[in-house]
């Protein structure tokens, strides 16, 4: 394999499939199967799952409701979202650990760092729960610092389109797929990648970005062999 540790970044968007919001089994099963392929090939693999599907801070704040609060109901989205991956990944029988943020000891282990990684070694999926664990920072900061945190060799962040475009490529069908593109190309084109942010932590740490489509059964295989799939953004 290509990679040795990965970090995969989900939106919660993408749990709901088919429906308009909050979590469809059917495609629950199919990304822990597509996981299950690569950690059976010995890939260490870390998860951050964001919440959108169920509650977005933001949006909460546009209709005024008080931007700490909704961004801590947005926190406790993705704990609902990492448990219903955990279940889906144990019908797998992978063997996984969820550490949150904020402290729910009831469904969740702390996130401490060491134990972490020892559960990496150990080949068990670890999957990040409650962002982290702060207002006003997205699932995209949690997962690079994450990634940062437990040396994973790449993020590799699953989306429904399979790489950067110089547009919306789902507005614009002229829009140029980028095969490899630079941070600072990234940032001088004006291209949505991560919020700035977590991108710019990503840049100072050389830690390097695989943006693909995780929609297309075999494509995750393919990333962490190292074959040419989505886009790769690095110094």
């Amino acid at each position: 394999m290509h990679y040795k540790r990965i970090l995969l970044k989900l939106s919660g968007e993408a749990l709901m499939g088919e429906r308009q919001y909050g979590i469809d089994p059917k495609r629950l099963a199919e990304y822990a199967k597509e996981i299950k392929e690569v950690v059976d090939l010995g890939v260490e693999v870390a998860i951050v799952i964001g919440g959108g599907n169920i509650f977005r801070g933001l949006a909460g704040a546009s209709n005024g409701m008080d931007r700490v609060q909704g961004d801590h109901m947005g926190m406790l989205a993705t704990i609902i979202n990492g448990l219903a991956l955990q279940s889906a990944l144990e019908d797998e029988k992978i063997e996984t650990r969820l550490q949150s943020a904020i402290k729910i000891n009831e469904v969740s282990e702390p996130f401490i760092r060491r134990r972490a990684i020892r559960h990496l070694e150990k080949k068990r999926v670890v999957i990040f729960g409650g962002g982290t664990g702060n207002p006003y920072f997205t699932t995209d900061s949690a997962a690079v610092l994450r990634a940062i945190e437990i040396d994973a060799d790449v993020i590799l962040k699953g989306t429904r389109v399979d790489g950067i475009y110089s547009s919306d490529p789902e507005k614009n069908k002229d829009a140029t797929k980028f095969d490899f593109i630079t941070f600072d190309d990234v940032l001088k084109k004006g291209l949505k990648v991560m919020d700035t942010t977590a991108f710019t932590l990503s840049q100072e740490n050389n830690l390097p970005i695989i943006v693909f489509d995780m929609n297309k059964g075999g494509n995750l295989l393919k990333v962490v062999s190292g074959d040419k799939i989505g886009t790769k953004v690095n110094l």
